[in-house]
């Protein structure tokens, strides 16, 4: 049975099993599989989990959840990787008339239609190429297509930046994609009342550097900043306006309460409880 050995952080991995091997190639950008654990078909990159059968639903619901109600409407959003295509469906429901999607792997967004059993199939991911329908993939760097969105004035409701987790790999091209320059390039195509999120990292105190890198540069870009633990998964994930708002999960959490959601995994109450962000964060910015 071939073992996954996932580094979690300094000293310390954890093992996968893996049964079934459903995909397995090394594409022009990671090294891409998907295959069979003990939390269903899953999804690997360079060796770390992005995405399991059984957790996929908490994670992107916590990850697009709380930007779409803290966002003042939801009529364009851009989402910028997330191969499986789960945020995309989630901005759809939440009443997006148009999604671009942009994923600079084409190889691993086609495997993941043809292999995992949420998110995009193959058919809805044809649809979406062909730009029929609410949803358009286009494979591009995100960097690239957020210039080319500002200079034709393009804005978005919602912007949400779901890639494989910031790391010190020096020939990590995701990587520049976390800075607060990329932030500021996402916040200069929002909509006003537009909404910034991404996963932003693991609270746990001994693997939290990349938490805290993005807690400083989102207090850097934006007005304001919704912080959201997942009670559920291991990631946080952080969400930013442009304009101040007073309480921003209070907000998030009453919208909850009043519109109603088809969310599954998470309610208002959750939504409430996970907006304190850890001590550490909140002892650095006396803001927060």
């Amino acid at each position: 049975m071939p073992l996954i050995h996932e580094p979690v952080g300094d000293g310390l991995t954890r093992v996968w099993e893996v049964g079934d091997v459903l995909f397995h190639e090394r594409t022009p950008y990671q090294e891409v599989l998907i295959g069979t654990t003990a939390q269903g078909v899953s999804l690997f990159c360079d060796g770390e989990r992005q995405s399991t059968e059984a957790s996929q639903l908490v994670y992107h619901e916590a990850l697009m959840v709380p930007a779409l109600l803290l966002a003042e409407r939801v009529r364009r959003v851009l989402v910028i990787g997330s191969s499986e295509g789960v945020a995309s469906e989630l901005a759809v429901a939440a009443g997006a008339s148009l999604v671009d999607h942009v994923d600079i792997d084409a190889q691993a967004v086609r495997a993941c239609a043809e292999h995992l059993p949420y998110g995009y199939t193959p058919a809805d991911l044809a649809r979406a190429e062909r730009g029929e329908g609410p949803v358009r993939v286009s494979y591009a760097d995100g960097w690239a297509f957020l210039a080319e969105a500002e200079r034709r004035g393009e804005t978005y409701d919602v912007v949400v930046i779901d890639l494989p987790d910031e790391n010190t790999e020096a020939d990590a091209q995701h990587n520049r994609l976390y800075g607060t320059d990329f932030l500021a390039r996402c916040a200069r195509v929002l909509a006003p009342g537009g909404v910034v999120t991404c996963q932003a990292g693991c609270p746990t105190l001994w693997r939290n550097e990349t938490l805290r890198a993005a807690w400083r540069r989102f207090g850097e870009v934006f007005a304001s900043v919704l912080y959201f633990g997942s009670d559920e998964h291991e990631w946080a994930f952080l969400s930013g306006r442009a304009d101040p708002v007073e309480d921003p999960g209070a907000l998030v959490a009453r919208r909850f309460a009043e519109r109603g959601s088809t969310a599954a995994t998470l309610d208002a109450e959750a939504l409430l409880g996970g907006r304190t962000p850890p001590h550490s964060l909140r002892r650095a910015d006396p803001r927060s």
